[in-house]
């Protein structure tokens, strides 16, 4: 890469303020003063401005956030904070969600740079399923796992729901796991069996389940196996 576009996409400046401050002799690679804007950059590189260090971004980045109340999952929002807000990354403005939660669901989001994976999480067609706490105004009624095991005709929907799995966790709580991504579906679901949902938390989406060692707004990278688990 440049480095003038480096230095641009790092201190989120256009080219020619980075193209300035690099002929300012204020960017040095590899401990040398480099004064070339065109200069090539490798992955070795070790680039700094004015002292402090620039990371290198190595290919595309993968990460797990515990998404607490309060926040959307949209990237940019003029009314509530984003969950970019937790990622104290490098550009952490070119991350998007792969799937997304209310603002008043909590739990697991995958972060990414990389379009192509998340297409594979949020494309219909894949089918991937995604596992909820869920905490109810009323206690689950009895033959409510045997209705969504059979899909359950939603408001202004013209299909039933596919098969989902419901399992009682206490009379008032349970864990649904779904295959879809229908607008507010768990919500919906349970409105549609006469219930009311309280709490949503997302626990597992595909094979990755979220770390009970984040707190929420906490996050970490993923592992080369959640990673290609999709």
């Amino acid at each position: 890469m440049r480095l003038d576009k480096f230095l641009s996409q790092q201190l989120e400046i256009s080219r020619a303020i980075a193209a300035r401050e690099i002929r300012a002799r204020k960017v040095t690679v590899d401990g040398e003063v480099v004064r070339d804007t065109a200069f090539k950059l490798t992955a070795d590189s070790e680039v700094e401005y004015d002292g402090n260090p620039l990371a290198m971004q190595l290919g595309p980045r993968y990460y797990m956030l515990n998404k607490p109340v309060g926040y959307v999952c949209s990237t940019d929002d003029p009314n509530h904070q984003t969950v970019l807000y937790f990622l104290a990354e490098p550009m952490a403005y070119k991350l998007h969600a792969a799937g997304r939660l209310d603002i008043d669901t909590t739990g697991l989001v995958l972060m990414t740079d990389d379009g192509q994976w998340s297409h594979r999480i949020t494309s219909p067609r894949r089918h991937c399923e995604k596992t909820y706490l869920v905490t109810l105004e009323h206690p689950v009624s009895a033959d409510t796992a045997a209705q969504f095991a059979a899909g359950v005709q939603l408001h202004n929907e013209k299909s039933l729901t596919k098969p989902a799995t419901l399992e009682v966790v206490s009379e008032q709580q349970v864990r649904l796991t779904i295959s879809e991504g229908r607008y507010h579906q768990v919500k919906r679901m349970f409105a549609a069996v006469g219930n009311h949902v309280v709490a949503l938390h997302r626990e597992r989406i595909g094979a990755v389940t979220l770390d009970d060692d984040l707190a929420p707004g906490e996050y970490r990278e993923l592992t080369e196996e959640e990673i290609n688990s999709f």
